[in-house]
């Protein structure tokens, strides 16, 4: 797929239409850097990027939020969410094509009635409009990965995305799974499903088992059994042995029924506050997350901003929130279970405390009676042994659980693991192919034969970047990212893999003058693809012709929005 337009209205009253074309797209700021530290002002070169992103199943919230220091910018955030503005991105296999044929996505900023979702003017709820655009653009339906994840490669405006080649996700609780599915479909290997779950409830299971580890282990708590069964039979039989009157008798076998009810209510009670602790322990760990942010570095980060951008509205809290946001549900679901479970316990003890009194009655009666000393003090023994039984049996049956569970998960993981290895042949190749492009690009770019690789260490592919000089090299990222984008687009139209064919890339004036110059005027007009920056003029290099590579010029002037 490629840009065709990008359309902002408001309402029926056209704002701005930029108009793509192959090869190079410049996004230029007339600002010069020193107009631009006086200013504080930006006049929108990246927030193209944005709203394409947004018409994309972004968000939109960093169209007008600060991603790095959380600021908001009020106006803009008005002028979006007060207005019916209206973002349309069209899309084509082919600049060449009929324009009737476009994929056009039109979304605006508002919520419930008026909120406009549509692809070829059908409206679409958030589910719907997310899996429709990979089955369009990446002729999949499998759930993972999704598309938000496969388009984040294509669309370099986020600090993680910008410092990382191929861990381009947020890096908000991923794992290696992900990318593992991300990865691997980015070569036409299409798992179909993620082991993001079965890592998550593995990685549970052995919490679980760490904690009861620092009690005891499984073989321990079966030869406590033994032990323990062995001296209740023992004082069970010194018990028996006694010879008691019938009122004796009557009494103590009572006594024996009330302590097994105490047994049977003590089990449980420990198992559900095991159940408690594990619920609080979850909570405090995602209450934790929520402010487990380095707030020295964001306040220097906010300081830095305050100096660039007077008057900064926005306080270190909002900044926090959106964090905090982000692990709410999550409590809210886990703490779901508490009050029921605390009911159940106060009811238990309260039912426990009942049967300790009448325990209590039962035991002053026989010693009233006339009940012997050493009766009472087996009667007492027998009493701890099984209560220590009921304890030892509660942990045997955590253990034999969470071995169980561990072992159903284990299972499906290796029948998921020898799924993928068995493809490992297809995926050393796609991967060979892929560095044929890779290694060529980069060599003309900085100097370096970059090349990816692939290993399977622990049941997981982990995807790597290196090179054959065996040093970081002379590059910087910025143009690892490029090399790496411009030769997927390559390697896909190679193999017929659905792909975006344009790459969005903010901050290319971290580039060397000489690398920026070979990257847009040799390189990148040898792929079939767009490549979209947004720039200041005078970072550019003076040899450029700009005007024949430029879409849109901005300046303090003249800003994206007209507002």
């Amino acid at each position: 797929m490629f840009l065709r337009s990008l359309t902002i209205k408001n309402g029926e009253s056209l704002i701005r239409e930029i108009r793509f074309k192959m090869g190079i797209n410049l996004i230029v700021d007339e600002t010069t850097t020193d107009q631009k530290t006086a200013s504080g002002n930006s006049v929108g070169k990246t927030t193209v990027l944005r709203l394409i992103d947004f018409c994309l199943d972004g968000d939109g919230k960093n169209i007008y939020v600060d991603p790095e220091f959380k600021t908001t910018n009020t106006r803009i955030e008005k002028f979006l969410t007060e207005n019916n503005i209206l973002i349309s991105l069209a899309l084509a296999e082919s600049l060449k094509a009929d324009q009737t044929k476009d994929l056009v996505i039109t979304r605006n900023f508002l919520k419930y009635g008026k909120k406009v979702q549509m692809i070829n003017g059908e409206n679409y709820s958030n589910s719907e409009f997310s899996e429709t655009l990979k089955s369009i653009i990446f002729k999949s339906t499998t759930k993972h990965p999704t598309f938000k994840q496969l388009k984040s490669k294509n669309i370099r405006d986020e600090k993680y995305k910008l410092m990382n080649t191929i861990r381009v996700l947020s890096p908000n609780v991923v794992t290696d799974a992900v990318y593992e599915a991300l990865h691997l479909f980015w070569f036409g290997i299409d798992i179909g499903a993620s082991k993001d779950q079965l890592i998550r409830d593995k990685n549970l299971e052995e919490k679980l088992q760490t904690r009861l580890r620092k009690e005891s282990n499984l073989s321990q708590v079966n030869q406590a059994l033994i032990v323990v069964g062995n001296e209740i039979d023992r004082l069970a039989m010194l018990k028996d042995n006694f010879n008691l009157n019938e009122e004796y008798e009557d009494q103590f076998l009572r006594l024996n029924s009330v302590k097994s009810q105490i047994n049977q209510f003590s089990s449980e009670l420990s198992r559900m506050q095991i159940r408690r602790e594990l619920i609080i322990e979850s909570t405090a760990s995602l209450d934790d997350a929520l402010s487990n942010i380095d707030a020295a570095q964001i306040r220097r980060l906010y300081e830095s901003a305050n100096a660039l951008i007077p008057n900064l509205q926005r306080t270190f809290e909002e900044t926090l929130e959106f964090h905090n946001s982000m692990v709410r549900q999550k409590i809210a679901f886990i703490e779901e279970e508490l009050p029921s479970l605390e009911n159940t316990m106060q009811l238990a003890r309260h039912e426990l405390d009942s049967l300790l009194v009448t325990e209590r009655e039962l035991t002053e009666a026989l010693n009233k009676s006339g009940a012997i000393e050493e009766l009472q003090e087996i009667i007492a023994s027998l009493t701890t042994f099984h209560e220590r039984k009921g304890a030892l049996e509660e942990q045997k049956d955590l253990w034999e659980r969470t071995n169980k569970t561990l072992a159903e998960i284990e299972s499906k993981l290796e029948i998921a693991n020898k799924e993928v290895e068995s493809r490992d042949e297809l995926i050393q190749e796609r991967i060979a192919q892929f560095n044929a492009y890779f290694s060529s690009i980069s060599s003309k770019l900085d100097g370096v034969h970059s090349l990816l690789s692939a290993d399977n260490p622990d049941g997981i592919y982990k995807f790597t970047i290196g090179n054959i000089e065996g040093n970081p090299g002379t590059g910087t990222k910025k143009s690892q990212m490029a090399s790496f984008d411009l030769a997927y687009i390559k390697f896909a139209d190679s193999l017929e893999i659905p792909c975006l064919h344009f790459v969005l890339q903010d901050q290319i004036e971290n580039v060397h003058s000489n690398q920026i110059t070979n990257l847009l005027k040799d390189i990148v007009t040898d792929v079939n693809c767009q490549y979209v920056l947004p720039v200041l003029r005078d970072k550019l290099p003076a040899e450029l012709d700009i005007e024949s590579l430029e879409v849109l010029t901005l300046s303090q002037d003249d800003k994206l929005f007209r507002i």
